[in-house]
């Protein structure tokens, strides 16, 4: 049974709550109602579209600086980060970036996407892959967004190298994962 309009408004704003990068056709697929629905509710209720969603988190948890490339370098948007600790990028596949024949993602974005996001989240001037262990776990389309998670494993000061675990999702299934062994200076 479908919820009511107070209900689903409130689950609404519970799951843009929990994943601010959910967008308009997942959640009116999540609650059975048309796009059109998703965004009177949200305009009802004053919830700001995907890119305010996302340029506000962005604001709020980029907090840090990257150190080891420019920003303009990361492949995908950077919208949290704690270096030597975690990151978070989002990447909008795009015709551009998909096979024409099928519309399916080149694997080099998605690996680009999570290398730099590795790069990034390094707290060091210098940050270059030395090995990585990737595994493409289910294809990315185009129009579907590829959310990427890094995080560094513990590592003593002074260690010239570290290990960073990069998982990238399309909707909170695995698409991607990746060990990156960075050499830092």
């Amino acid at each position: 049974m479908k919820p009511s309009k107070k209900e689903r408004q409130k689950l609404l704003a519970e799951t843009i709550d929990a994943n601010p990068f959910v967008t308009d056709e997942e959640l009116a697929e999540k609650f059975m109602v048309s796009v059109q629905t998703i965004r009177l509710d949200r305009m009802e209720m004053a919830i700001p579209e995907l890119r305010e969603r996302i340029k506000t988190v962005a604001e709020k948890h980029v907090e840090n600086e990257v150190k080891s490339l420019p920003m303009s370098e990361v492949i995908g948007e950077v919208v949290d980060l704690n270096l030597d600790q975690n990151a978070i990028s989002i990447f909008d596949v795009r015709e551009e970036h998909v096979f024409t024949r099928n519309s399916i993602a080149r694997g080099h974005h998605l690996f680009a996407q999570a290398n730099s996001l590795a790069v990034a989240v390094i707290n060091d001037e210098l940050a270059l892959t030395v090995k990585a262990k990737i595994h493409f776990t289910r294809s990315v389309k185009v129009g579907e967004r590829v959310v990427a998670k890094a995080k560094v494993r513990p590592y003593k000061k002074g260690d010239k190298r570290t290990i960073v675990d990069v998982e990238s999702f399309v909707g909170g299934e695995l698409a991607f994962r990746g060990e990156f062994e960075m050499y830092r200076q």
